[in-house]
């Protein structure tokens, strides 16, 4: 639906411009738009890079499962349907790893696993308890280094690029919480709503 909402801006813009003379300027509009988001996917390579090689550092020293074991009291308590030692218990704890660092590219392919375990899990076409809560984190997702943005501060000649890291703490913190508030409050209310 979003697609089909998109395209039809995109002809709606094009043909008002065709009919009120200012393609030329349409035209300049695009090719401008396409440079500037390959010169800013080229400069941000580099800070990727730069931040997945830190995760395979932190993945190799063991910090991935430190950090693991320390979330894993907090998951298994947030996904209680899940055994504890099934795959997408570790999957989920990667995908939470990866946010932290502000790798949500590194961190996808890592959620899609989970939600691929979960629905093993519930055998169903409907998502799960767990697929919703999941869902809900992942979107929020706690970040301490929001490495992309950085990224494009940097790109941007910023004085300070890092000055976003306080409060980004804060607002995905508060964010995250207020995802798994909603998320119990809606269980809540259905799990009520059903047992009538």
């Amino acid at each position: 639906m979003v697609n089909i909402i998109w395209m039809l801006m995109a002809v709606i813009g094009i043909v008002y411009a065709m009919f009120n003379g200012t393609m030329d300027e349409v035209n300049k509009a695009l090719f401008k738009g396409a440079d500037d988001a390959v010169m800013l996917v080229i400069s941000l390579v580099s800070v990727l890079v730069f931040w997945l090689g830190m995760m395979r550092i932190a993945e190799a020293s063991g910090l991935l499962n430190v950090l693991a074991r320390l979330f894993r009291p907090i998951v298994t308590k947030l996904f209680p349907d899940i055994p504890e030692n099934h795959p997408a218990m570790g999957y989920i704890l990667s995908n939470i790893s990866a946010n932290l660092f502000g790798l949500g590219n590194a961190a996808t392919p890592m959620g899609i696993k989970a939600m691929e375990e979960m629905k093993k899990i519930s055998q169903s076409e409907e998502a799960s308890r767990s697929m919703i809560t999941f869902l809900a984190i992942n979107t929020s997702s706690v970040t301490l280094i929001p490495t992309m943005v950085i990224g494009i501060r940097m790109k941007y000649d910023s004085i300070a690029p890092t000055e976003i890291v306080g409060t980004t703490i804060i607002a995905t913190c508060i964010s995250t919480l207020g995802a798994i508030l909603v998320d119990r409050f809606f269980y809540s209310v259905r799990s009520r709503r059903d047992t009538r």
